[in-house]
């Protein structure tokens, strides 16, 4: 008999077919029992073929026209039961073994409602990889940037179903107010000092497109939860979005 899932993982998906398949095998290679639905937004790359290559092992699948990123994850996350959850985007990996670190971070810290650790930013365009900006948590650094990578995290599902998952209204920023939300309700997060996750840096993500968006929802985001935006928000988002613009021009020549 299988055993059963521990952990549910939302797949959000659309027109990445060429990044979905590193997603789901970098997922079923962990050796933790795992429950994967994935969302896939009506894509129209061969997204499906993909997906229909795993479909013996997925829990679920769809693939139509949704309400966006953070609507799909919730929709993937509530089909499931599994008393862990996270969601993995199609262009992200988990690193071998990082679901199991991160599971035993949660056992060891039973207030925490999540867990999170290292993850490795895969520069596409010249393969290189860097760590990500990542450290223990505090309320006072997260006010200053998401010190949160999404990719390396795990959620116990009471604490998720207890805030309600993400903020379907937000495009960009759903998972710094996610961590905001969950620190506010529950505790301090479990912070793993190991590479758990990979995030693939392409000129097509959402952050590198609709930087100036990514910036106003962080801060509106900062002033709601910590009371005010400290002046390094202020001074870095011209600079950012600048530089971020440029560089992606350049990359386009």
């Amino acid at each position: 008999m299988a055993a059963l899932p521990v952990v549910t993982i939302a797949v959000p998906s659309y027109n990445q077919g060429r990044f979905l398949d590193a997603a789901l095998t970098s997922i079923f290679e962990q050796d933790v029992p795992v429950e994967v639905y994935v969302a896939d937004g009506g894509s129209t790359d061969d997204s499906v073929d993909v997906i229909r290559r795993y479909e013996g092992r997925l829990a679920g699948w769809r693939s139509h026209p949704d309400q966006g990123q953070a609507a799909a994850i919730n929709e993937g996350i509530a089909k499931g039961s599994a008393p862990y959850v996270a969601w993995l985007n199609s262009d992200d990996q988990l690193e071998p073994g990082g679901l199991k670190r991160l599971l035993h971070a949660l056992e060891q810290a039973p207030k925490a409602p999540v867990a999170y650790g290292k993850v490795w930013n895969y520069i596409e365009s010249n393969g290189s990889k860097k760590p990500i900006w990542v450290e223990p948590f505090s309320e006072r650094r997260l006010a200053l940037r998401c010190i949160v990578s999404q990719p390396g995290t795990l959620m116990r599902r009471a604490a998720w179903d207890a805030v309600s998952g993400l903020d379907g209204s937000l495009r960009m920023a759903m998972d710094y107010d996610l961590w905001w939300r969950l620190y506010r309700e529950f505790a301090p997060f479990a912070f793993v000092d190991e590479f758990v996750a990979v995030n693939r840096d392409h000129l097509e993500t959402k952050t590198n497109t609709q930087r100036v968006l990514h910036y106003r929802e962080a801060m509106a985001i900062v002033r709601k939860y910590h009371g005010r935006v400290p002046l390094k928000w202020w001074l870095a988002q011209p600079y950012a979005v600048w530089l971020k613009a440029l560089t992606n021009r350049v990359k386009q020549t």
